[in-house]
């Protein structure tokens, strides 16, 4: 079957990443120093797509309004689900914008043209097929559930393994016939919800050749905050940035603002209407989101700044990832992980996290965030203040 329409799954907030989805879905966040959804559509127009669905829910305004009406004058139709109920539910509702065989891919993931390309053929050379999906190597199955393929089809999913001999997951990438809206909606709810792989599970178990193609490539997926910062060194170690090289390893738009006496350290992209001022020392693995701003003689290491961030003078930010409109005082400090990071009810021990410092946040000089401190949204943190595990939207910190 020919594949020239998408389906994009871009709807759910992604709750393990609070506070920086407090404002904005998960495929918003940034993945180095733009939207990872940016790199889902890169990927599908590069691989030869003409048309793109965008199925939007959470904070559906913040996608429509950064992509408009196309993207690399590709066109998009937003549709729209009310309620997450799982990711089967949300394909449902692209059933009235697809006739023919068709792409759906995960939004919130950074995938390559090859893993797309790849689906694509495969789902060519076997029309009747009624769905085809990417299967990678990874070493962390247990975080995603493990695929079995069998001579090109897929055998069984498992969705929680509980050994260590899986060693392929479902990269998200998925082929269809118009005929899985259906099979859809045959497949009992599990709590109410509707994910997409139940619907796969039933078609494997109802005998269906379900086929799967072993792909490579990047493929990156943040789960939980720090997990940006491993997003953004997989990034600039592949060069998957638009800036130009100034250097190997060195990516400054044109529009940004160095001094002369500013050292930038390899990898390091700066991007558009960025300014860094003199004595800074910015990199390595570090990605400076449009506008932002590092203040003299400040140092910045493995850090995510968002959109219009503001950095101090003489400040040292390690380890850190900042939401959009963050403003942090002079003499500023992030130390680094490793931390102990609470995320809800969980704990996670030993986790390189400096702080995440989610958007509209303000500090005055002179503070010190403890390691994997999570501040939210809209927070103000007061001159010379301590702030330390989790910092509600909104709080005032004093002390």
């Amino acid at each position: 079957m020919s594949v020239r329409t998408a389906v994009v799954l871009a709807a759910g907030e992604g709750t393990r990443l609070r506070p920086l989805t407090r404002n904005r879905p998960k495929p918003m966040l940034p993945a180095a120093n733009r939207p990872v959804l940016e790199y889902v559509f890169d990927a599908l127009i590069d691989a030869g797509i003409e048309t793109i669905g965008v199925v939007v829910g959470y904070k559906r305004d913040r996608v429509q309004e950064h992509f408009g009406p196309t993207y690399r004058d590709v066109s998009i139709e937003y549709l729209h689900q009310d309620k997450q109920l799982g990711s089967g539910h949300a394909l449902l509702e692209a059933r009235a914008a697809v006739a023919e065989p068709f792409l759906a891919v995960n939004g919130d993931r950074v995938i390559e043209p090859g893993m797309v390309a790849d689906v694509m053929a495969a789902a060519e050379r076997h029309p009747d097929a009624p769905a085809t999906l990417a299967v990678i190597e990874r070493p962390d199955v247990r975080q995603y559930g493990a695929v079995v393929l069998d001579a090109g089809r897929i055998d069984r999913l498992v969705e929680q393994p509980d050994t260590d001999e899986y060693r392929l997951i479902n990269a998200g990438v998925y082929a269809f016939s118009p005929a899985i809206f259906d099979a859809i909606e045959d497949t009992p709810r599990t709590d109410g919800e509707l994910p997409l792989t139940d619907t796969l599970a039933r078609l494997i178990d109802g005998g269906e050749s379900v086929r799967g193609v072993h792909t490579e490539g990047l493929w990156v997926d943040a789960t939980y905050p720090w997990d940006l910062l491993t997003v953004m060194r997989e990034l600039l170690a592949r060069g998957r940035v638009d800036e130009p090289p100034e250097e190997e390893g060195v990516w400054v738009d044109d529009s940004a603002l160095v001094h002369d006496d500013a050292t930038l350290q390899r990898p390091v992209v700066v991007g558009p209407d960025c300014e860094v001022g003199p004595g800074a020392a910015v990199g390595p693995d570090v990605a400076l989101g449009r506008n932002a701003t590092v203040g003299a003689n400040a140092t910045v290491e493995r850090t995510v700044l968002d959109a219009d961030t503001r950095v101090g003078p003489g400040s040292t930010l390690l380890d850190c990832v900042t939401g959009e409109d963050v403003t942090l005082g002079a003499d500023a400090t992030v130390p680094g992980g490793p931390a102990s990071v609470r995320v809800g009810s969980r704990v996670f021990e030993d986790q390189r996290l400096g702080a995440v410092i989610a958007d509209r946040t303000e500090a005055g000089g002179d503070v010190t965030f403890t390691p994997g401190t999570l501040v939210g949204p809209g927070a103000h943190i007061h001159t010379g203040a301590r702030p330390s595990g989790w910092i509600a939207t909104g709080a005032e910190v004093l002390g």
